[in-house]
């Protein structure tokens, strides 16, 4: 009994010095097209679309092995570039369950790198359900340029901000 014991204690700890480095990038959609403010799910408008191709220029090299959308036209389409250039299919996720995605990546992801295209109002709350720190309180509507990259690795994780493509206008 004590070897058996003493084999399980032995796996448990293997399984968890092998757990590898898990990198996620978080972005809010690309700018929707809001000339027809009655449609609940728009498209991008152009200059959306152009983010969503800086999107792809800026991760097409980081080995990005699965991607993430909600299910809304804006979300899907900012990740079609990186998407079609990577041959990826794209995992739907709903957005008001943050702790399954984070729990479903963290469990069957280990070791890849990811991205996940979110809305202004959930970006921030996947940080904390990833167990990372909220950079800034919230995402104003009008922000759209935030690329956030979260390193996980085992119980540590850091996140860091940047900007990419065209300088989104803050609110007053």
């Amino acid at each position: 009994m004590k070897k058996v014991l003493l084999v399980v204690i032995a796996l448990f700890f293997v399984q968890f010095s092998f757990a590898q480095k898990l990198t996620v990038y978080i972005v809010r959609h690309a700018e929707k097209d809001m000339s027809n403010t009655t449609l609940k799910d728009p498209e991008l408008s152009f200059e959306g679309k152009q983010r969503a191709l800086e999107l792809n220029r800026i991760l097409k090299g980081k080995g990005i092995n699965d991607i993430f959308s909600t299910n809304y036209i804006r979300t899907r389409n900012t990740a079609g570039p990186l998407r079609d250039y990577r041959g990826l299919p794209l995992h739907l996720y709903d957005a008001t369950k943050p702790a399954d995605l984070v729990k479903t990546i963290k469990t069957e992801y280990d070791g890849k790198t990811l991205l996940i295209v979110g809305h202004s109002n959930t970006v921030l709350e996947l940080i904390e359900a990833f167990g990372g720190k909220k950079p800034f309180e919230e995402i104003p509507e009008t922000v759209y340029d935030n690329l956030f990259k979260l390193t996980i690795n085992g119980d540590k994780i850091s996140v860091s901000t940047s900007k990419y493509g065209k300088k989104s206008i803050e609110e007053n």
